[in-house]
C-alpha cells in the first residue's frame, strides 16, 4: 500500500478497493488454501511423528513483547507485539504448529521476564513513570502471565546481569532472510550459538538480510470494539484512515484469535495507537517491528526446513523474536 501520496482521496480509494476484493475472494481463498494447508500439515506430521514440535514463540511471536517504543537506546528498539502476520497461507500455518503448551508458556514467560528486567533497569520499576514497563505489563496480562511472576521479574532487575539489544542477520533455506532480535549479556556467545544453529540447519549468519525489511510501527487490536461489537474489515479500513495508519491487516495471534494489525511509520506509532483508542478499538499491543518488503515462495521441502530452523532459533534463550520474509 502506498502511503503519504495523493492525500486521503487516493488512500481511501486503495482501502475501499482492498475491502471489496477481500469480500469477493475471502470464501474462495479460505477454501482453496484450507485444502493445501491440510495436505502440507499431513506431510509434516507424517515426516516427524517421533518429534514433538515445541511451540514457536512469537518472539517470533514477540512476545507481545516489550514495548520499547522510544528511540533513546538500543533497548528502545524493542516492540511489544507478540505476533507476526498469520494470514491464510501455508507458511503461516506451518511455522506456528504448536507442541506442549505448558513448555511453550514457560518459555514465553521466561523471555517476558528477561524483557521486564531490561526495561526496569532502563526506566525504573514504577509503571506510572516507565511507559515501556507499563506497556509490557499490559502485554504480560494479555498473555496470562501470573502477577507473582511479573512482580518477581521487576524485583529481580537489580540482580540481573546487564543485557544489551542485538540484531542479527541471516539467510535460511531457499534464500529466505531472517532478522533475529536478542537481549544478551554476552554478544559473542549469542552470535556463536546462532551461527552454529544456522550452519547445521541449512542457514547462515550474514550481512544483507536487513535490506529485505522495513521498520514500522504496529498496533494490534481486538476485532471487537470497546462495546463488544464486531468490527468488520471494511470498518477497520475506514478507521485506519481516520487514525492515520498506512495499512491494516486481518491476522491471527498465537492462540488463533482474529486480530487486526494497524501499520504506520515509526514516528506516528504513539499517535495512531491513541487515535485507535479514541475511535473505540481495544489495543492488545503496540511497538516497532521489521516487516518484509520482499517476500519469497519456498518449496515444501525448504518450507519444512525453514520451520525447523525457526524453532531452533527461537529456543535459543537470548532470542526474543525472529522475522522472516517467507510468503
Amino acid at each position: 500500500m502506498r502511503s503519504g501520496v495523493g492525500g486521503h482521496g487516493v488512500l481511501q480509494s486503495s482501502f475501499v478497493t482492498r475491502a471489496v476484493t477481500w469480500r469477493l475472494n475471502r470464501g474462495w481463498h479460505r477454501s482453496y488454501h484450507g485444502g493445501r494447508m491440510t495436505s502440507a500439515l499431513n506431510r509434516i506430521c507424517s515426516s516427524y511423528r517421533t518429534h514433538i514440535w515445541r511451540s514457536l514463540l512469537r518472539c517470533q511471536e514477540p512476545l507481545e513483547k516489550w514495548s520499547h517504543l522510544g528511540t533513546c537506546s538500543p533497548a528502545a528498539d524493542f516492540h511489544s507485539s507478540s505476533v507476526a502476520p498469520a494470514g491464510h497461507n501455508k507458511w503461516s500455518k506451518v511455522k506456528h504448529i504448536k507442541g506442549p503448551k505448558d513448555e511453550a508458556r514457560a518459555r514465553l514467560f521466561a523471555k517476558l521476564s528477561v524483557m521486564i528486567r531490561a526495561v526496569v533497569k532502563e526506566g525504573g520499576p514504577n509503571p506510572d513513570s516507565n511507559f515501556h514497563l507499563s506497556q509490557l505489563i499490559e502485554q504480560c496480562r494479555q498473555r496470562n502471565m501470573p502477577k507473582s511472576s511479573i512482580e518477581t521479574a521487576i524485583k529481580g532487575a537489580d540482580k540481573a546481569k546487564p543485557a544489551t539489544y542485538a540484531l542479527y542477520e541471516g539467510r535460511g533455506p531457499g534464500g529466505s532472510s531472517f532478522l533475529i532480535e536478542a537481549l544478551t549479556d554476552n554478544n559473542k556467545r549469542s552470535y556463536s550459538d546462532l551461527k552454529l544453529i544456522m550452519g547445521k540447519n541449512g542457514g547462515s549468519m550474514c550481512d544483507g538480510a536487513r535490506h529485505c525489511f522495513d521498520k514500522k510501527g504496529v498496533v494490534m487490536v481486538q476485532t471487537k470494539d470497546r462495546e463488544g461489537n464486531p468490527v468488520q474489515l471494511e470498518r477497520a479500513l475506514e478507521l485506519a484512515i481516520e487514525a492515520g495508519a498506512e495499512d491494516v491487516q486481518e491476522t491471527e495471534d498465537d492462540e488463533e484469535n482474529d486480530v487486526y494489525r494497524y501499520i504506520c511509520d515509526v514516528p506516528s506509532l504513539h499517535d495512531v495507537r491513541s487515535n485507535l483508542v479514541s475511535l473505540g478499538l481495544v489495543p492488545i499491543s503496540s511497538g516497532l517491528e521489521f516487516l518484509p518488503n520482499i517476500k519469497i515462495n519456498l518449496s515444501d521441502t525448504d518450507m519444512e526446513s525453514a520451520s525447523q530452523l525457526l524453532e531452533l532459533i527461537n529456543n535459543q534463550p537470548d532470542v526474543m523474536r525472529v522475522y522472516d520474509n517467507i510468503e
